[in-house]
């Protein structure tokens, strides 16, 4: 039962424990399938987020999450793990990167849902949305072909893995992040080797990084991004920690270092159509030069992080060589024709 493991995570500051490896699996299975009612479900999250999740915790609700999901070997490449709440006032670099990383030949899996509190931003979901997608409609058997044909996979992680979309109305009406707010985004539907993930602050990044090396990652990058995402900035210096070969190292990615810094427009009201149209100009290397900016340095680092360059540099020259001479233009277009059913030359409304 899940009272008896609510009685040790909910006493209080001074007398609330972390569940050993056993009890944490215990917990997420009785969340995850159900086996205990909301309220007890819900004390049970909030006890824990008040606690702050242990390593070990974490792992268990990223492990049942798993077993309890839809996961193939489609792509051996990069996964990209945002926040799930979206975004309310930064450029979504990661959707354009992805199609830049792909038409270099690093495969991306990008994932997400209908917005989730505690933002309520705008999320991948919306994105697709906006171009005629509704992603939750999608076929799994034919969305997996579309990767395998540009390198871009896009998961709906509720249809994927049915136990998220069963507690949506709970996280809902409970209104804060949870441990559910992690596990979801490390679920690895497609079994990447190479993970970028996004977190909001650089008090969690010993623990994500021992999670990331438990969880065993060929080489991941915690990202401390704009609006805890993935994408690095390009008007500062951005915080991340690289995991690999059994630890943890912080790196400091400066713009400036490669001649990319660049301010940004303030003021912005980022909706859906407004992320489409800036996404589509990047990838034609167009509009505003920070975006452009945005998109080649984060294109850069991924590539590096998964030995697709030697360097840094090396991958900007590449991410340039590709939005100018239109390949990454065109997999776009490709991916978004194919996932519509229809032409890539079918103009798409904004």
């Amino acid at each position: 039962m899940l009272t008896k493991l609510l009685k040790e995570v909910a006493r209080g500051k001074r007398g609330a424990r972390d569940l050993n490896g056993e009890e944490a699996l215990e917990a997420a299975d009785l969340i995850l399938n159900r086996k205990a009612t909301p309220a007890q479900i819900g004390a049970f999250l909030i006890a824990e987020r008040i606690k702050m999740e242990s390593v070990e915790e974490l792992e268990a609700f990223v492990l049942t999450c798993r077993k309890q999901s839809y996961r193939a070997p489609i792509q051996r490449g990069l996964d990209c793990a945002g926040p799930y709440d979206g975004r309310t006032k930064a450029f979504y670099a990661t959707f354009a990167t992805s199609f830049l990383l792909a038409s270099a030949g690093l495969p991306v899996t990008l994932h997400g849902a209908a917005s989730l509190p505690p933002k309520w931003g705008v999320t991948l979901h919306d994105l697709l949305a906006a171009i005629g997608i509704d992603a939750d409609m999608t076929d799994k058997s034919r969305t997996e072909e579309i990767a395998r044909q540009t390198g871009v996979l896009y998961v709906p992680s509720e249809q994927w893995c049915p136990p998220l979309k069963e507690l949506r109305p709970l996280r809902e009406e409970l209104g804060m992040r949870t441990v559910l707010n992690t596990a979801e985004k490390l679920i690895d539907f497609s079994r990447s080797p190479y993970l970028v993930f996004g977190v909001y602050h650089n008090t969690v990044f010993d623990r994500m990084s021992k999670l990331l090396l438990h969880l065993g990652y060929s080489k991941a990058l915690i990202v401390q991004g704009s609006e805890g995402s993935e994408d690095l900035y390009i008007e500062r210096p951005t915080r991340t920690y690289i995991v690999e070969h059994g630890e943890a190292r912080l790196h400091v990615i400066d713009p400036d270092t490669y001649g990319l810094e660049t301010s940004l427009p303030e003021g912005v009201e980022w909706t859906a159509a407004m992320q489409i149209r800036v996404t589509e100009e990047a990838l034609r290397s167009e509009g505003h030069i920070g975006y452009v900016n945005q998109v080649l340095l984060n294109g850069a680092v991924r590539l590096r992080l998964a030995e697709k360059v030697d360097s840094i540099e090396e991958g900007i020259y590449t991410c340039k060589s590709l939005l100018e001479n239109g390949s990454a233009w065109e997999l776009y277009r490709k991916w978004r024709g194919a996932m519509l059913g229809k032409d890539a030359d079918v103009p798409m409304p904004l």
